[in-house]
């Protein structure tokens, strides 16, 4: 199998555990993916191996297909098949395409002290630990990371104006399945759409090439449906709760 895909620049540069994490795999699956031909080799610089954006676009497909039921021989063939067929490429992008910048967050990290000053005396264990389930944080020992400044923002100042930690975490729990939803009609609309029936195993380079091309156009609608239906409803609900305390006060 060809090692092009090593030599492509993603842009990107990873040490072996590094790669594993962000694929999602073991460290030991990358030498067994090299040595049954699925995965190039590593740029070697000294001791230390470098995979790059193109690796890990690879191992990511590698895991899905094997999610999807293939095997590590049929894995084999139809990345050889891509590549013959001039699509691997496309395929790759594709894929780097429609995962990357859906999520532009900046972390934040403290301890749990820190964490305690900030919420103040209202925040329990009990919501650290839901908070979480619920991805909102992560904990390592003593320390607490927000994976996103802005929700963390948003939840102090929901919380400096008085409204519960566990109400907060009620009303995240039920964003996070109404966007989950809208999430599987967006994409269940471009499956059927734009990729179509037949799925990505079929399609020639030419068409990967122009998914991807739909993808790069399509990305920010999705956003900014939800964003425009989202305010429009809010414009409706306070004009309407606005009414009824001015309503009350006659």
């Amino acid at each position: 199998m060809s090692s092009q895909v090593e030599d492509v620049s993603g842009g990107g540069r990873y040490r072996r555990e590094d790669v594993a994490r962000a694929a999602g795999v073991k460290v030991r699956n990358l030498r067994y993916y090299q040595e049954r031909g699925l995965l190039p080799p590593p740029r070697r610089e000294g001791r230390i191996a470098w995979y790059s954006d193109d690796h890990l676009t690879r191992l990511r497909l590698i895991s899905d297909l094997l999610g999807r039921g293939y095997t590590v021989n049929g894995i084999a063939e139809l990345l050889n098949a891509w590549e013959e067929g001039g699509g691997l490429s496309q395929l790759l992008g594709l894929e780097r395409e429609m995962t990357r910048d859906w999520v532009q967050e900046e972390p934040v990290t403290m301890t749990r002290t820190e964490l305690r000053e900030l919420f103040g005396p209202t925040a329990t264990a009990e919501d650290t630990r839901r908070a979480a389930e619920l991805g909102y944080v992560t904990v390592d020992g003593d320390l607490v990371t927000y994976p996103s400044r802005r929700l963390l923002e948003a939840t102090l100042a929901l919380v400096r104006q008085g409204v519960p930690l566990t109400e907060i975490l009620d009303a995240g729990e039920f964003v996070q399945a109404q966007a989950a939803a809208l999430a599987d009609r967006f994409v269940g609309l471009f499956r059927r759409h734009v990729i179509g029936a037949e799925g990505l195993e079929l399609l020639s380079a030419t068409q990967l090439q122009h998914i991807t091309a739909a993808v790069t156009a399509l990305r920010p609608v999705a956003g900014e449906v939800v964003a425009t239906e989202f305010s429009r409803a809010m414009a409706r609900r306070v004009d309407a709760e606005v009414a009824e305390l001015l309503r009350t006060e006659q």
